[in-house]
């Protein structure tokens, strides 16, 4: 069996011009073991929400909360009134 003449990828007969993976190749064969092996570790890690898809873990630090109201409260008028002076005679 004389496969080296094989090209690696092949043309695709549906009238497209798109290749694929020439399994008659060795390493076409190799090729598509490979892509295979890959879509299906990553498709286990996403199911277990592993490696990369992993959530993040939870803020240890969160910032104080922001405890003033706004608009101001009526108890103290804001701004201030400016304080009037009499003219001495």
């Amino acid at each position: 069996m004389n496969d080296d003449r094989e090209p690696v990828f092949r043309r695709s007969k549906w009238g497209t011009q798109r290749y694929y993976y020439n399994p008659r190749n060795p390493i076409g064969l190799t090729l598509i073991i490979i892509s295979l092996l890959f879509a299906g570790t990553m498709l286990v890690l996403m199911a277990n929400r592993a490696g990369p898809f992993a959530p993040e873990p939870a803020p240890t630090w969160s910032p104080p909360r922001y405890e003033y109201s706004w608009p101001p409260s009526t108890a103290t008028p804001w701004p201030a009134p400016l304080p009037t002076s009499t003219p001495e005679p």
